[in-house]
């Protein structure tokens, strides 16, 4: 087994060469004193020209993280961030807890306040701060929304910890981990330090799907009337993509993508019945959830008590949920690209007898998805002269200004139905933990792994004063990764005050009709964010002049290589 030696030097030198060595392109880093080792152990790097990440100062926790994501889901590949102690630790958790929710790995880290009081041990206490920042228990911060976390003691166990950070983070459910770094274990010194290359700790493969559960699941469905596919975040392995169209379109099987993270099925294919499941519970007699947290809200609508529910992922059952309790009559655990393979081979001995419940239900699917093509273009044409905008016309410009090739992430209110999405790892949401603020950072990122790409992110004008603007379209300047973003400013939150309605109908806030702490007062110019770092910026209040203004900021985007903020006026 092949084995490298590193010649002298710090735990810190032996970490940051092992993070290359494991193929960690980025360390995405907002640094604090705790710092030192590793500052010194990637100038070290640079000047010897010795392998390592590209560190990268990034201004705010949460847009560290939100950048660490958005990379590894147009890569596949994690990535390292790595904050100030607690207090960083603590302004990162927003994007920790959507990373967790979504199953996003990211090797989270952060330093932690040196230990040593007296004598003259490299990395002991030096500044006042280092009494009042310690915590008992700093991984407690981040234990709940992490699936593994640790603190490094010295070099004898370094590399095992690497490896470790990056299997956990890696494995089946997928999702962060946290790593504390104490300042004296990094400034340990030693005179040779040697460690396995490739790595022998393998992340293990994903569960294989029982095959007696897909031929009961078989059984099932050849003998449904109207059974139905429910997924969010089938998508987020792309290659179940092509699978799960297949299945779909062989035995005329409806795919409802309900509030999607990923692009699951292409929006031209005859069985994509797009964004809401509850439309069809009704009829349905059979409804597979695949990898989809909450797939209806029992308190507003329900399939019916005979329907047969089959739950399918990697972890169907959403065990890091403290309460779950959707219906399972079958449960099937593993990964859905070949579970959906599996399927369309156990149906097929099972196609000729239900033959003509297929042929019937593609006629009538076919019916019912032109109806609701049709009623979605007339959203676009019956809004296109409205002012303020409404968000399907500015989602139906902003197809227009889009390639196949496009990634979109969205943050807003957002309108699927407007856009065609027909290849894998075009779209993303990635807000799962409710963490506003994750668009700006996850476009950032996602346009470091695929620079040749135009990437595109919708904000709310509440969700980009969440992101961090100023830091991000300074890291766009930075680091040479234009992107367009397009505020949908409606001068509000919007959901706070949908929800708030909805509770309460007859209720003060709904009479008053500007309910409190809902609203942001004055004209706020967004816009002029990206000016600071010499970005274009817009303002598009009349909707007759939207499509020109897209066009302008991507010919600024693509042509010029700077980013582009259009703020546009909607409801």
């Amino acid at each position: 087994m092949g084995q490298k030696t590193i010649a002298g030097g710090t735990v810190a030198d032996a970490y940051v060469t092992l993070l290359a060595d494991r193929g960690i392109d980025y360390f995405f880093g907002n640094a604090g004193t705790d710092f030192a080792p590793i500052i010194e152990a990637f100038a070290k790097a640079q000047g010897n020209g010795t392998p390592a990440p590209k560190p990268m100062l990034v201004p705010h926790e949460n847009l560290a993280i939100h950048m660490a994501m958005g990379y590894y889901m147009v890569t596949g590949k994690p990535q390292v961030v790595m904050v100030h102690v607690n207090v960083g630790t603590a302004n990162s958790m927003n994007g920790l807890i959507n990373a967790s929710r979504g199953n996003i790995p990211v090797i989270f880290s952060s330093g932690r306040t040196p230990f040593t009081e007296f004598g003259n041990k490299p990395g002991g206490r030096t500044r006042e701060v280092h009494w009042p920042q310690e915590m008992f228990d700093q991984g407690s911060l981040a234990r709940e929304f992490t699936k593994w976390d640790y603190e490094l003691k010295n070099k004898e166990v370094l590399e095992t910890v690497v490896d470790r950070a990056i299997n956990m983070a890696m494995s089946e459910p997928k999702g962060p981990i946290y790593l504390t770094l104490p300042r004296e274990p990094l400034a340990e010194t030693f005179d040779e330090y040697t460690y396995q290359s490739p790595s022998r700790r393998a992340t293990p493969s994903v569960a294989f799907p029982d095959p007696d559960a897909i031929e009961q699941l078989a059984d099932i469905l050849a003998k449904a009337d109207n059974p139905l596919i429910i997924t969010q975040d089938s998508g987020a392995d792309q290659a179940s993509v092509a699978p799960l169209g297949s299945l779909a379109e062989r035995f005329a099987i409806p795919v409802v993508q309900r509030k999607p993270r990923f692009m699951c099925l292409p929006t031209d294919h005859a069985m994509h019945l797009g964004y809401d499941s509850d439309p069809f519970l009704d009829e349905a007699d059979v409804i597979i959830v695949a990898d989809c947290d909450v797939p209806w809200i029992p308190a507003v609508k329900s399939p019916r008590p005979d329907c047969t529910i089959i739950q399918m992922g990697t972890d169907p059952l959403f065990a890091a949920y403290p309460i779950r309790g959707y219906e399972c009559d079958l449960g099937i655990t593993g990964a859905l690209a070949p579970a959906f393979r599996l399927l369309d081979e156990a149906l097929s001995s099972r196609e000729k007898g239900a033959a003509s419940r297929i042929n019937s239900r593609r006629k009538n699917l076919g019916d019912l998805r032109s109806a609701q093509r049709e009623r979605w273009a007339g959203m676009s044409v019956e809004h296109q002269s409205s002012s303020p905008m409404h968000p399907a016309y500015v989602s139906s410009c902003l197809n227009r200004v889009m390639s196949d090739d496009s990634i979109l992430f969205t943050e807003s209110a957002f309108s699927m139905a407007q856009v065609d999405f027909k290849k894998p790892g075009t779209f993303f949401s990635g807000g799962a933990g409710g963490g506003l603020g994750y668009g700006l950072g996850m476009s950032l990122g996602a346009k470091l792994g695929a620079k040749d790409k135009l990437v595109i992110c919708t904000q709310g004008d509440g969700a980009y004063m969440y992101g961090n603007p100023v830091p991000a379209h300074y890291m766009s300047r930075a680091e040479d990764i234009p992107t367009l973003t397009v505020i949908m400013n409606n001068e509000q939150w919007g959901a706070v005050k949908r929800n708030t309605r909805a509770m309460y109908p007859e209720g003060y806030a709904v009479k008053s009709n500007r309910e409190p702490l809902t609203f942001f007062e004055g004209d706020m110019a967004f816009e002029k964010a990206a000016e600071i770092s010499g970005g274009y910026g817009e303002r598009v209040q009349d909707p007759a002049e939207l499509p020109k203004a897209l066009e302008r900021a991507v010919d600024v985007v693509q042509g010029e290589g700077r980013a582009a903020v259009l703020n546009v006026a909607t409801v």
